[in-house]
This record gives C-alpha cells, sequence and structure tokens, in this order.
C-alpha cells in the first residue's frame, strides 16, 4: 500500500447517521429507526452553498471517493474516484461532496440484512419496498441534519440519473444544478424484462428460502450469479465485447462441454462469482423493483413535459452513444421535456465504444464536458 502523505490524504471513513422519525415510502409503508452510511469529501463552506450530492447506482454506494483500506491491507478507491476529488471533474478543493448510501441496499445503510428492531432478526423478506423518491426524500433528510438547505448540484449516473431528476422535481427549491448521467425518465419494457429474469434467478435459488436465508446459514448465490451475468452483459457494448474477448478460447481446441470454453464465459463467471460474494440477494430484488417503478410522468398522464414543470434547476444530461440499456433517445427525450418548458438545459452524447459502463470510465472528453460544466457552477457561487 502507498504510504505516501498524499495517499494518506485520500483515506475515508464512513459515517452513520441514525433517524429516530418514521419515513413514509411510497408503498404506504414506513421505514422506522432506520441508518444511512455517508461519506464527505472536501469542506462545506461557511454558507454551506458549495455542497455536491453523488446519488449512486444498483450496485454502488456512499463510498464514492477516496480511499478504504481493506482488511488485507488493499486499497479500495471509491467507485467513482475518477470523477470525484481534489483537481478532478468534480474537484474536492472547491466542493463539498456527499455520498449516500440509500436504504434498502447492504453496504452499511438499513437493508434487508439489519435487524428488525421488532423482531431481534434480520428483515429479510419484510423489508419494505422503497422507491427512487423514497430514497430521495431520506437523502433530504440527510440534507437537513447536515444544515444544507439548497445543493449546488445533484448528480448521478444510471439509477443514480434517476434519483437526480427525482431531486428537481420533488425538493426544486433546494437544487441548483440536475446532473444526470446514462440515465432515463423511465426503464423500458425490455429494461424491465432483463429486471424480472435477473429476479427469477434470485427468487427460484433453493438457497434463498423465500428471503430469509440468513436464518438458514446460506446465500443464494447461484442466482446471484446469474443475475449479475445477465446485467453484466447490458452494461457493455457488442463492440466493447467483441475488442474485448471476441470469441477468443481459453484453451487450444474445443471442449465440447459446458464449461467456460470461451474468454467471455470465464468473464462472467468471474463477475457473477465476485458479485455473489458482497452483495445481498433481497437488496438486489428491491434496487430492481425501485428501478422498474420509476417514472415521475405516470402522475401527469403520462406526460414527461408537465412532469418537469415545477423544476427550477439547470440541467446537465449526458449520453453514450454505445448504450443500449439507457440509449441516447431516453436522454433526449428528457431534453426535448425541458426544453419545452424553457429550462436551461446542455445535452451531450458521448461517441464511446463502451456500453452502459462509460459513465464510469476514463473518457477524457467526458471528463473534460463534467470539468467545464462544474467551473460554471463555481462560478456561480463566487459570483
Amino acid at each position: 500500500m502507498d504510504s505516501t502523505p498524499r495517499a494518506a490524504s485520500r483515506l475515508v471513513v464512513p459515517q452513520r447517521h441514525a433517524f429516530a422519525g418514521p419515513l413514509p415510502l411510497q408503498s404506504g409503508a414506513s421505514l422506522v429507526d432506520y441508518e444511512l452510511a455517508v461519506e464527505t469529501y472536501g469542506t462545506l463552506d461557511a454558507d454551506r452553498s458549495n455542497a455536491v450530492l453523488i446519488c449512486h447506482a444498483l450496485n454502488a454506494s456512499h463510498h464514492v471517493a477516496g480511499i478504504h483500506v481493506l482488511d488485507d491491507g488493499r486499497e479500495d478507491p471509491g467507485w467513482w474516484d475518477n470523477m470525484v476529488g481534489p483537481g478532478k471533474p468534480v474537484d474536492t478543493d472547491r466542493f463539498f461532496v456527499i455520498g449516500v448510501n440509500n436504504a434498502g441496499s447492504c453496504f452499511g445503510s438499513t437493508g434487508p440484512s439489519s435487524i428488525d428492531p421488532s423482531t431481534g432478526r434480520p428483515y429479510g423478506a419484510a423489508f419494505p419496498v422503497v422507491t427512487v423518491e423514497d430514497w430521495v426524500d431520506a437523502q433530504a433528510r440527510l440534507a437537513d441534519r447536515l444544515g444544507i438547505e439548497r445543493f449546488a448540484a445533484v448528480m448521478g449516473g444510471s439509477l443514480g440519473g434517476m434519483q437526480a431528476l427525482a431531486w428537481s422535481t420533488r425538493y426544486p427549491e433546494r437544487v441548483a444544478h440536475c446532473i444526470s448521467i446514462a440515465s432515463t425518465a423511465k426503464l423500458s419494457a425490455q429494461n424491465i424484462a432483463f429486471n424480472d429474469v435477473a429476479r427469477q434467478a434470485i427468487l427460484t435459488d433453493p438457497d434463498f428460502h423465500g428471503g430469509d436465508f440468513y436464518a438458514h446459514g446460506v446465500v443464494p448465490r447461484n442466482g446471484l450469479r446469474v443475475a449479475r451475468m445477465i446485467g453484466h452483459i447490458t452494461y457493455l457494448s457488442d463492440d466493447d465485447m467483441a475488442e474485448k474477448f471476441g470469441r477468443t478460447l481459453k484453451a487450444d481446441d474445443l471442449a465440447f462441454g459446458y464449461g467456460a470454453e470461451f474468454e467471455i464465459e470465464s468473464y462472467l463467471r468471474y463477475q457473477g462469482d465476485k458479485f455473489s460474494d458482497y452483495f445481498d440477494a433481497n437488496s438486489y430484488l428491491l434496487i430492481t423493483k425501485a428501478l422498474d417503478y420509476f417514472d415521475p410522468a405516470v402522475a401527469f398522464g403520462g406526460s414527461l413535459t408537465q412532469a418537469l414543470a415545477e423544476a427550477t434547476a439547470s440541467f446537465l444530461i449526458v449520453s453514450f452513444s454505445t448504450d443500449w440499456r439507457f440509449a441516447p433517445e431516453r436522454s433526449r427525450e428528457v431534453v426535448k421535456a425541458l426544453l419545452d418548458n424553457r429550462h436551461p438545459v446542455t445535452y451531450a452524447e458521448i461517441d464511446a465504444p463502451h456500453g452502459h459502463d462509460a459513465f464510469l470510465l476514463d473518457d477524457r472528453r467526458y471528463h473534460r464536458l463534467v470539468a467545464a460544466y462544474f467551473d460554471r457552477i463555481h462560478a456561480g457561487l463566487a459570483s
């Protein structure tokens, strides 16, 4: 491990914020006595105007940037460490950045594997269904606790971009800039179908035990592996997969069996195995359902224009040309609705070969765009 002062300065320690009051959920249920795992980076200005909220995607967490040191001494960088930090596009020398693990996830916030105070056992399948709107409401409570009345920006990619959009309509007066990357205002039928196939892999695993597998001392690994493999296929473009793996065989000859003969098969199985070691099956079910349910236009007769009418933020919308999971067409629908309302919006469609995962990677054009946009935000704070 690098022990230089620079590396030491990037070490971050998660915080836990406990909330006693019930959080009303869209389903009609409530979440009581819950905790949120949080990380912060940078310094909050005296007038608390430079705060940026980063919303995470399906399998990410509050560990947005900086370094955790694992038990074996290895460094674990944040999932968006190439985007957030000193001198990076979201510059923590200028901005106070907050990462929150959403309730229902499995990285420190209250979720299905947490102990239900009413039973003394893990919530399991009894954990209430949560939505994007529920997460945003919980994030707003955290902002209240931190004394942040208005975010300089709320930003996220994929599912995180949905949360950013929800912030712009649910708390319009509390968001100066909404940055939604590789996202959508609603999932397509194809996306919902992929999510359901992944859920079925978990639900039908004999070790799932109706969601109460904790009591049996097992994990539905096979279901989680298949779910991750399905999801991972959708995060990569055909071109990217062809360039990385093609039809390359692991051995010189065909084995005429059902093992991992092609490199792509080996890669997907590796990803599935790794995922099954750290992600909670009930959390996967909950979060994919939150993805499915998100559709702010439903309350407005299907009109996204009307759904976004009350927003007051300025918007940056970014898509990637080879992202077929959340295709550029979906971002353009959001842009059109914003323009219909005469909201200020910047739109960029990045020609990148990496599919949906491009929002996590080091594309220079993409990072320069985000850096330039945050320069504008900072200039506005200084004026």
